[in-house]
């Protein structure tokens, strides 16, 4: 099997990543931004985390409902996740709706809408996903193992947050 993958590196400094795959009907295309726990400091550990949720709450063109609703119509799936390293929203659709899929994920990387409303639900959210994080066993090891590893370190910090920072 031919290896196809491709870097493209645009005038501005975007890479694209691409793997032409004809003999497949679907398409997953994502952004992903040098923006993880480790680019935090420490007073606002777990902002990556809540920003990446509130990407999904409406931009200026879609509501939240109209971001769901127009990738369901086409089958398709949007997601994100953070990580220490990054974080990266992303589509799978079918291949003739890829033009849909890059307009939704530019749409809310960019001009993403910060209600103060969806704001204070969203911050209930994290801190709900935090509160279950801190009662599974291998999320409580894995952290503990950071934090050792890299005390006094973004490295060393939860990606989710600190529950203290994130509910003020």
């Amino acid at each position: 099997m031919m290896d196809t993958a491709q870097v493209t590196t645009l005038p501005g400094g975007l890479r694209i990543a691409t793997d032409a795959m004809p003999q497949v009907e679907s398409v997953s295309c994502g952004i992903w931004i040098d923006a993880g726990a480790r680019h935090e400091p420490a007073e606002v550990n777990g902002v990556s985390h809540l920003l990446e949720h509130m990407m999904f709450k409406g931009t200026a063109r879609r509501s939240a409902q109209d971001i769901a609703d127009e990738i369901e119509a086409v089958g398709g799936h949007i997601n994100a996740w953070t990580s220490r390293e990054a974080t990266a929203f992303f589509c799978k659709t079918l291949k003739g709706d890829l033009p849909l899929a890059v307009d939704i994920l530019g749409d809310i990387v960019q001009h993403s809408l910060f209600d103060e409303a969806e704001l204070a639900r969203e911050r209930d959210v994290v801190l709900q996903e935090i509160g279950q994080a801190m009662d599974t066993p291998d999320d409580i090891i894995f952290d503990h193992f950071q934090r050792t590893a890299y005390p006094d370190q973004a490295l060393g910090r939860p990606v989710l947050g600190d529950p203290g920072i994130v509910g003020s």
